[in-house]
């Protein structure tokens, strides 16, 4: 295979991998089996694209070799006999016969993403199964891939996978747009998904990277479809300027060593320049909506940093005034303690470090590594050593990324060293 071919057949699974999916499963109503006709048809596509030239339709190309391909498995199927139906309503032509270059059935099958998104997000299935699923139905991730992005074992992302799509199976979830009644719990139930699995990429929860730069993409990718086929919806935007603005900084949060490098420390001159315009630009384009949200604000919240010269330039205060907003749209210990953070920055250490006491007190973040790693920075910037020195090790002992346990421990040494 060409270099042309291969690099015509990797862009067209990135953009039709999911479209033909949906709209084999809109067809058949068959998951396993809109998934096998979908690679076959790619598995073609290498071959004939070499010999014919790359169509000029590719999406409609390989939709239509697809459905050839299921009318195959389904005629050979006894049980199929339903499904076959709807596919045989749906061809033109003889569905039998070689499909030339240029030769398409038409494409008029309309873009399925968004029913396939929200039947993959459906609250009634288990989180974790919703994030897989929506991982291998719209990005053709395989099974062993998305294992290893949230380092658990293939058979057991197999196992999760085989039990959303009984799941939907079993409790007959219409493959449907739902109601504008339940579109906001609904929408909400996918930007979940796709936020979870960009934080997971961006920063992940464990192993020996910190950035999992595929993963993250792969969210963005998600998110910027979500945001065409819902471009009415202000926190599809807000989620997506969110994206953009931390991934913006991505490259610069480890070092050449591996460890973390954090806010204040990184080189502002190396962040994405393109990425913040366009997440500002739609942050704005969100909030002109005039229905505010809490990914419109951790957005904005993200815009005061990446527009900021320097840290001596950021405004804390507004950013202490977006995370108390964001604490009435989403109550979240976490969210609390990223205000305790900033309300240190813009009123003084003493009034970040009680509310950072009020929450060790209440217990709500025990066994999270980020509250001892949060009250152990605030006490160094207090000139607090042996205090912080106590905190550092508590976070060390709960850390689970290799970056960040590198980071504390340089920490830690700075404020234990001897005085000169």
């Amino acid at each position: 295979m060409t270099d042309e071919i291969q690099a015509a057949v990797a862009a067209a699974f990135q953009d039709e991998w999911g479209q033909v999916v949906a709209t084999l499963i809109k067809l058949t109503g068959d998951w396993d089996l809109a998934e096998e006709c979908t690679q076959d048809a790619f598995a073609v596509a290498v071959d004939r694209w070499r010999r014919d030239g790359v169509p000029r339709r590719p999406g409609a190309w390989l939709t239509t070799t697809a459905r050839r391909r299921a009318t195959d498995r389904l005629r050979r199927d006894a049980v199929g006999a339903a499904k076959l139906r709807l596919l045989a309503a749906s061809a033109r032509g003889d569905p039998s016969a070689e499909l030339a270059n240029d030769e398409v059935d038409s494409d008029e099958y309309g873009d399925h993403r968004l029913e396939l998104i929200f039947t993959c997000c459906h609250p009634t299935i288990p989180f974790e199964g919703r994030v897989a699923l929506t991982l291998r139905t719209l990005t053709g991730l395989s099974t062993a891939e998305i294992a290893r992005a949230f380092l658990v074992s293939e058979s057991t992302m197999a196992q999760r996978l085989v039990r959303a799509k009984r799941r939907i199976r079993e409790a007959g979830l219409p493959y449907v747009v739902p109601p504008a009644a339940d579109l906001p719990e609904r929408t909400a139930a996918v930007l979940g998904v796709l936020y979870l699995v960009f934080n997971e990429g961006y920063g992940a929860t464990s192993g020996a990277d910190l950035v999992r730069r595929e993963l993250s993409a792969e969210a963005i990718r998600l998110a910027r479809l979500v945001v065409h086929l819902m471009p009415g919806e202000p926190e599809c935007l807000g989620l997506l300027a969110l994206m953009l603005l931390h991934d913006a900084r991505r490259t610069t949060r480890v070092d050449r060593t591996g460890m973390l490098v954090p806010l204040d420390e990184q080189r502002r001159a190396d962040w994405d320049a393109a990425k913040i315009d366009e997440g500002v630009h739609l942050l704005d384009t969100a909030l002109k909506l005039g229905r505010p949200g809490p990914y419109q604000v951790q957005a904005a919240i993200s815009a005061c940093h990446a527009t900021a010269a320097d840290v001596t330039d950021t405004d804390w205060s507004q950013i202490a005034v977006l995370y108390e907003r964001l604490a009435t749209l989403a109550p979240s210990p976490v969210v609390e303690l990223n205000r305790a953070v900033a309300v240190a920055m813009a009123d003084g250490i003493p009034a970040g470090l009680e509310l950072v006491e009020a929450l060790e007190r209440d217990g709500a973040l025990a066994g999270y590594h980020l509250l001892p790693a949060t009250h152990a920075d605030l006490l160094r910037r207090a000139n607090r050593p042996a205090e912080a020195a106590t905190y550092y090790r508590r976070a060390l002992d709960l850390v689970g990324t290799e970056a960040e346990r590198r980071y504390l421990q340089r920490r830690l040494a700075e404020v234990t060293a001897p005085s000169p």
